[in-house]
């Protein structure tokens, strides 16, 4: 996805031409984080088509509303990871959407069963494929139904039929891991 022509470009200026309502800036923005952003957007919907409509409506969201991005509160690829994440997530829990996949016929395969190979490089240029493996199973899991299924903690707590304060504290230990493991 990414353009040969586009270059690496420092997140400050990033910041600043994209708060300028630059094209340039949504260009450099776009050739240098669509991938990672593709590769969780498909993961999370699980189809082709649809992550593509999904990433367009997440850099459109981005675009519109860049004003409450805060570098003082995280990084720019840490705030546009969760807008794409979040549309993809609203997409899947959307009524068309339920729809449209209890209208598939029972003999199509599954769309959440294989990942591409650049869906597989996306999701690892983002470290997700080196971070989740050090995860204990069970930490592993629950990031995986809160954030690339969408759940939420009392619908993880239903489906793994848990209680919800074990839930809770194991999301709690899975983030203190990772973020241990990041630094």
């Amino acid at each position: 996805m990414a353009n040969r022509n586009s270059r690496l470009i420092n997140e400050q200026e990033l910041i600043r031409l994209l708060r300028l309502r630059e094209k340039k800036g949504y260009t450099l923005l776009y050739d240098n984080y669509s991938a990672a952003l593709y590769g969780v957007i498909r993961k999370i919907v699980r189809s082709e088509e649809l992550a593509q409509d999904v990433m367009q409506d997440a850099f459109v969201k981005i675009w519109r509303s860049f004003d409450s991005f805060d570098d003082a509160k995280g990084s720019l690829f840490t705030w546009i990871l969760n807008v794409a994440r979040n549309t993809a997530i609203d997409r899947i829990r959307s009524q068309s959407y339920k729809q449209t996949m209890n209208a598939q016929p029972l003999s199509s395969s599954s769309p959440g069963m294989e990942m591409s190979s650049a869906t597989h490089q996306a999701v690892d240029h983002i470290g997700l494929d080196t971070v989740l493996p050090l995860l204990r199973p069970e930490h592993r899991e629950i990031i995986d139904y809160l954030y690339f299924k969408g759940f939420t903690q009392t619908e993880v707590a239903e489906n793994l039929g848990m209680p919800l304060g074990t839930v809770k504290t194991r999301v709690r230990m899975a983030i203190d891991h990772l973020r241990k493991i990041l630094k």
